[in-house]
Parts: structure tokens; C-alpha cells; sequence
């Protein structure tokens, strides 16, 4: 494989994640073949929406044997149970990488079955891009674009040609590809990602169960309140895996953050929480100018 050339690429997924490789691709780099597989009606919707040129289901052989990229965008339980096959039957010399939201469980597995001396390469990826929203028909050929591209790779993987290829390829489409190793990764978007998550979802669950007749409080509602919420729209099965994936760090990030709102509680009668304001408009604008 060419360091400056990755002709055909299989994207085993064909959702929100895979489904804006495949359109980032088309719209970025129009002269790649891409092959999508998943259950029969997800991957006939991604042909019919042109996201994919190729469809492919059930075996996964047909899928793999000339792809030079695959790009696995599964849930992470689907992505694990899936990982010895795609070893077994991906192209010689084809990269294979994924799209997972945590890493450390992804890295063990390849590692078993990605064995030293085989011809193929695995290398693990996550787009820190995302919707509440799922699905290929909210796919998007931008979702990446100036958001950041967690890489997961010794320093003799990213100096691979296949790798620096797939790195180009994302620079392409606009992502900004950055290296991490995979507890680094994990802890991290446990704490700027997940916790996140379960805050909107603790926030929005409380709200529901203090609904009156009249729809108070949320008859008053702003959009403020939309905008804290927007996590909590996305459903329980994209977190699943996530979540179990990463207890050790959300537990730890839980018990944290509830001490934090125990001392906001305990400076309710104060003027000692504008220094906790403070703290967070600066977070703030440090979010806003990356």
C-alpha cells in the first residue's frame, strides 16, 4: 500500500459514525471505493442515500478480502465480539481500526488477536464527534471537521505507512488527529465525556420525576434548559458499552463530582461560590476558543 494511497476502504457500521466517515470520504476523497456492512436494513438505507457505493451482510469475508482500510464503527460489545473474525479474515497488509468510545478493553483484544507477526495492523481510533441523534440518516460529510481525533498506537505503529495514510485521510476531512495511549484516553473522556453524559441524564431524569399536572417546571423552561440537556437526549443503547467499559473511571468521577455539589450546596448562603463561577466561565472560554 501506497504511504499516500488507501484505494479501498469497508466500513463495518453504517450509522451516525460510520455513515460521516463514508460521506467525509466522498465529499474529501471522492476516488476511494467504500463498502459498507451491517444488518441488511441499516447498510440498504446507507446505499440508498449514496453514503456507500458497495453493500454487504451477513458473511464478512466478501466485506474484507480487498479493503486496504477498515474502518470498524460498532458499538463496543458488537466491536469486541467481532474483532478475532475481522483479524482472521481482513486483507494481508490492511489497517484495521475503530471507532470506539473507549479504548483500554479495544487495545487488550487487539492485541490478542492481532499477533506480532501478522501482515495486518490494528491501530484504535476515537472521533470526539458525536449527536444525540443516531442513525445514517443523520449522517454528516463535516462531523469531524475541527474536532479532535484520539489515535491509540505505540511509536513504531505511527511511524507504519498505513498509518501515516490513514492520518493524511483524516487531516483531509478536516479531524485533528492526536495521540494518546489507551488508560490516558479513557480517563480523560471519563471525565470532559461520559461524566458529562450522566450529569444531563441524572438532570433530565430528576426534572421528569418532578413533573406536575400543569407540566411544572418545565412550562418555564428556557433554553437554557435545552442546551444543558441536549446529552440527555441520546439514548441508552449508544452508552451501554461505554459505561461498562469504563466504571472504574466513572465511579471515581461520580464520587467527585458529588463532593463538588455538596460544597456548592454548603455556599448556597454565601458569596463563596463566585469563585466556582469563575472557575467555570474560564473553563468555558477555554472550550469556546479550540
Amino acid at each position: 500500500m501506497s504511504p499516500h494511497l488507501i484505494n479501498r476502504v469497508t466500513i463495518l457500521g453504517t450509522g451516525l459514525i460510520g455513515g460521516s466517515f463514508a460521506l467525509a470520504l466522498r465529499k474529501y476523497a471522492p476516488d476511494i471505493h467504500i463498502t459498507g456492512w451491517d444488518r441488511p436494513e441499516v447498510v440498504r438505507e446507507a446505499q440508498a442515500r449514496n453514503v456507500i457505493a458497495a453493500a454487504v451482510t451477513g458473511d464478512l469475508a466478501p466485506a474484507l478480502e480487498n479493503a486496504d482500510l477498515v474502518y470498524i464503527a460498532l458499538p463496543i460489545g458488537a466491536t469486541l465480539d467481532l474483532l478475532p473474525e475481522v483479524a482472521r479474515l481482513a486483507a494481508p497488509n490492511a489497517l484495521v481500526t475503530d471507532a470506539c468510545s473507549t479504548k483500554l478493553r479495544i487495545i487488550e483484544s487487539a492485541i490478542d488477536h492481532f499477533a506480532d507477526d501478522a501482515t495486518q495492523l490494528f491501530l484504535g481510533g476515537h472521533p470526539m464527534a458525536g449527536r444525540e441523534l443516531s442513525g445514517v440518516a443523520h449522517a454528516d460529510a463535516d462531523l469531524f471537521r475541527n474536532n479532535s481525533y484520539a489515535l491509540i498506537g505505540a511509536s513504531s505503529e505511527r511511524q507504519d505507512a498505513r498509518v501515516s495514510a490513514f492520518v493524511k485521510i483524516l487531516e483531509k476531512i478536516g479531524a485533528r488527529p492526536l495521540w494518546f495511549g489507551a488508560q490516558q484516553h479513557d480517563y480523560a473522556v471519563g471525565l470532559a465525556s461520559h461524566l458529562p453524559q450522566l450529569a444531563a441524564v441524572a438532570l433530565g431524569s430528576f426534572l421528569y420525576d418532578h413533573l406536575d399536572e400543569n407540566g411544572l417546571p418545565i412550562t418555564l423552561a428556557g433554553p437554557g434548559l435545552r442546551d444543558s440537556l441536549r446529552l440527555a437526549g441520546s439514548p441508552y443503547s449508544t452508552w451501554r458499552d461505554i459505561v461498562l467499559t469504563n466504571k472504574e473511571v466513572l465511579s471515581a468521577s461520580l464520587d467527585l463530582f458529588a463532593r463538588r455539589l455538596d460544597d456548592l450546596r454548603e455556599k448556597l448562603a454565601s458569596r463563596d461560590l463566585e469563585a466556582d463561577f469563575d472557575a467555570a466561565n474560564e473553563l468555558y472560554k477555554l472550550l469556546r476558543s479550540m
